[in-house]
């Protein structure tokens, strides 16, 4: 098996000598932030985070992707937060890329390395604290959560290299999904996977349907067919897509292209 690889954002700010151009595109039916975008000038704070910063990457707006937000966050050692949800009624979900965290959710504590994932219900009392002695990047989705009568979501903990991906049907297992959440629980409404291409595989035809996605390139490269455009795109690369943007790809290499992918679970349609 190839060893996993979770790209970081180096930060900083390019030379004075660099020439304007990038890859960050923004429509009405889906965004692209290039890793070159995410910057030391465009971090924020958050309330009731100590030595942390953020890059948003997306929230509800007006004209763009509506059920979620996700921030990639750097936690600098002793930094954290006892309490970084704010809103009960909002889900989180946690994905480490680089170091060290120690998350606990309602008195049941993990120290989260790469590819490490926590998930909190809403209205759990939970933390986060980098104990390490260098900086932890991760991402956190976090979502207004819809109830369900008769089904409650519990906290998770994992790893996803300790998880079986599940081949897609007719790849030869060339096109993979890893799902950190249970797909067929009705208590979860938002999926959380990483999807796997080896070099060449592709999605053979254009996807359009009423989930929203956010997906963070982790691995290599792709072209990605988005809404009418063919889009070229990398590690560190982010991007949203509203509802119904027709979306397709195919995988570059050398290495495997990979992607951290939210998903939208749409439990009924309202008129």
């Amino acid at each position: 098996m190839n060893p996993r690889h979770y790209y970081t954002n180096p930060a900083g700010l390019p030379p004075q000598t660099d020439l304007l151009t990038d890859r960050a595109i923004v429509t009405e039916a889906y965004t692209v932030i290039p890793r070159g975008v995410l910057r030391d000038i465009v971090t924020s704070v958050l309330p009731d985070w100590s030595d942390t910063r953020v890059w948003i990457l997306n929230r509800p707006v007006a004209g763009g992707a509506t059920t979620f937000a996700q921030y990639l966050m750097e936690v600098a050692p002793g930094g954290g937060s006892d309490k970084p949800e704010a809103q009960e009624s909002v889900e989180g979900f946690v994905f480490v890329v680089q170091g060290e965290l120690s998350v606990t959710i309602e008195g049941e504590n993990r120290v989260l390395a790469p590819g490490g994932f926590a998930y909190a219900p809403a209205g759990a009392q939970w933390q986060v604290k980098n104990d390490g002695g260098a900086p932890a990047q991760f991402h956190w989705i976090r979502k207004a959560y819809q109830p369900l009568e008769g089904y409650t979501a519990k906290a998770v903990f994992g790893n996803e290299q300790d998880l079986e991906p599940s081949p897609m049907p007719d790849t030869d297992g060339k096109w993979r999904t890893t799902r950190m959440l249970p797909a067929d629980d009705l208590a979860y409404d938002m999926h959380i996977n990483v999807v796997t291409f080896e070099p060449g595989a592709s999605i053979p035809f254009a996807e359009t349907h009423v989930m929203e996605h956010g997906l963070y390139v982790l691995e290599g490269k792709a072209v990605y067919r988005l809404n009418g455009d063919w889009v070229e795109v990398q590690e560190g690369d982010y991007m949203s897509l509203r509802a119904f943007c027709p979306q397709a790809c195919y995988a570059g290499g050398p290495s495997n292209f990979r992607y951290l992918l939210y998903k939208d679970v749409n439990r009924q349609v309202l008129l």
